[in-house]
């Protein structure tokens, strides 16, 4: 019995000790951001907080409201460096949740540290791209009341967050080529969303596209360049908020 419970007990601390062995290997290998996306942001004006980065109007514009992004698994924040600081030149104040391993989960109420930060500023939405958009439609689900709006940038909802009998506020920005999520896998998850979301699927864009880090393993080629994609991926959102912002204000 004895010798039955060592052996038990080896394989178990093997188990363990391969899993973690697993796990950091695993954690080293993140998506950075493209060296394109170096020479059109300027990092020396990003602030840095412990776990966000936070990007704010280049010139004197008020800030109209708050936008919180979670990134895409094992994609380092700043790779959304370019989407997050053309939103911010509108007007908004955006902040990227800077999550241990790049894994988002680690960090789903992140959004509530960073809403308190900034007390002055009284709207929120929130947004995500990938396993990012899942985190954030799941917090975003749990605070409709303080958050006024959900981006999911080629994402969907899990099943337990049903929007679908709600009318909360979602935009959905779903690319054509998209590898990972799929046309098909967005028209399959459809059924999530609240009876106001605006849908819109960006022509020629892939899954990586919606950062600026390079190629993803498992994902199609774009037709159309990384900053035509961010562009696009920026004037939506931005027209977006602001229609938001308006409703807001009317109400």
């Amino acid at each position: 019995m004895k010798k039955t419970l060592k052996i038990v007990g080896v394989g178990l601390a093997v188990l363990v000790a391969v899993t973690v062995a697993f796990f950091v290997i695993w954690s080293g290998f993140d998506y950075e951001p493209s060296k394109q996306l170096h020479s059109l942001v300027d990092e020396k004006k990003v602030v840095k907080k412990d776990d966000y980065y936070v990007f704010k109007p280049q010139t004197n514009k008020e800030i109209k409201a708050g936008y919180i992004i979670y990134q895409g698994a094992k994609v380092e924040p700043l790779a959304y460096g370019y989407y997050a600081q053309q939103i911010a030149n509108e007007g908004y104040l955006v902040a990227v949740v800077d999550s241990p391993f790049n894994m988002s989960f680690f960090s789903q109420n992140k959004a509530t540290d960073i809403v308190k930060s900034y007390p002055k500023i009284s709207a929120w939405f929130i947004g995500g791209h990938s396993l990012g958009g899942v985190s954030a439609a799941s917090y975003a689900y749990d605070h409709q009341n303080s958050i006024k709006g959900l981006v999911l940038l080629a994402s969907y909802p899990m099943n337990k967050n049903n929007f679908s009998t709600s009318t909360y506020p979602i935009l959905s920005l779903t690319g054509e080529k998209d590898g990972l999520s799929t046309p098909e896998k967005i028209k399959e998850t459809k059924h999530l969303l609240s009876k106001n979301t605006e849908l819109v699927q960006v022509k020629g864009a892939n899954h990586a596209q919606f950062g600026m880090y390079g190629k993803q393993k498992g994902d199609n080629k774009a037709s159309i360049s990384p900053k035509e994609q961010q562009d696009e991926l920026v004037k939506r959102t931005v027209k977006w908020l602001n229609s938001q912002m308006k409703k807001s204000v009317s109400n």
